[in-house]
Order: structure tokens, then sequence, then C-alpha cells
């Protein structure tokens, strides 16, 4: 069975730092296109960053542009992203997803496999 474990989430001051981490199982992530979104109160579930396997490509949103980047160990079968220059519209639920076969990396309908999710608050 898939599971997807996201951690790292918290409260940070603006300006401030954070690394959440996935750790995938239940398969070889090797092939997977691995990615993150967040929702934050009351508005839909947005990407955020995502890396296919080939070639290690990546893909991040205009919003976090500069400031997040997502990266992944398929040896280990986990995949971060370190969040630097915190905003406080950064605050939201970020979560982790996987699949085998996505097309419109940029979709959260494309991703099959999804964890529960990690609070992260940036105060102002």
């Amino acid at each position: 069975q898939v599971q997807l474990v996201e951690s790292g989430g918290g409260l940070v001051q603006a300006g401030g730092s954070l690394r959440l981490s996935c750790a995938a199982s239940g398969r070889t992530f090797t092939t997977y296109t691995m990615g993150w979104f967040r929702q934050a109160p009351g508005k839909e579930r947005e990407f955020v960053a995502a890396t296919r396997w080939s070639r290690g490509s990546i893909y991040n949103a205009v919003s976090v542009a500069g400031r997040f980047t997502i990266s992944r160990d398929n040896a280990k079968n986990t995949v971060t992203l370190q969040m630097n220059s915190l905003k406080p519209e950064d605050t939201a639920v970020y979560f982790c997803a996987a699949d085998p076969v996505v097309g419109n990396l940029y979709s959260a309908g494309e991703y099959s496999y999804w964890g529960q999710g990690t609070q992260v608050t940036v105060s102002s």
C-alpha cells in the first residue's frame, strides 16, 4: 500500500525558513512524479512545486519561485521542500503527492497518492 508521510511543518516568523520532508513507502518511486501542494483555509488546493523522475525536471509555482526548492532522493524514496524567505501568505497545510503518470503536473487531480498534510504557519 502506497503511503506518503509529511513532516517538518511548524510556526515560523516572516522571513524565516522551514524544510518539509515527504517519506514514500509501498512502491519504488523512482519513476514517479512527486509534487507539493498547499491549501489555505477557504481556498482551493494549489500547486507549489513538482519534480519528474526523468532528468530531474523541476517545476515551481510563480508565487514561490526563487524562495522554495524541491528536491528528491530516489535512493531514500524522499522528496523535500526547502522554503526560504517565508511570507504570511505561505500559511497553509502542505501536502505531498505522487503519481506514476502525470500529464498536467500543476493539477491536483493528476495525482493518485497524497499524504495527510503538515501545517505551515508564518507569522508577520
